[in-house]
């Protein structure tokens, strides 16, 4: 059993953290670099939010949405 928790660990420390420890290191070289993976993950999350505001403002103005107030029945 001590065997599968240590394969858990291999797993992780060995294969699965290396993207991490490879932008430790580079935080430790270039500040900026490191500072780049952020940014790039802040750009990608405002233009997916731009095109989810997008499609919805398409289902908006198609009226597919049901707006009746016995659409649901709690209401």
């Amino acid at each position: 059993m001590k065997d599968f928790f240590y394969a858990i660990q291999d797993l992780f420390v060995d294969v699965l953290f290396i993207p991490y420890d490879a932008l430790r290191a580079l935080e430790l070289e270039n500040w900026f670099g490191a500072n780049i993976v952020s940014w790039l993950f802040i750009i990608i999350g405002f233009i997916a939010f731009g095109y989810w505001m997008k499609q919805l403002r398409t289902h908006d103005k198609n009226n597919e949405e049901d707006k009746s107030i016995t659409s649901h029945s709690y209401l």
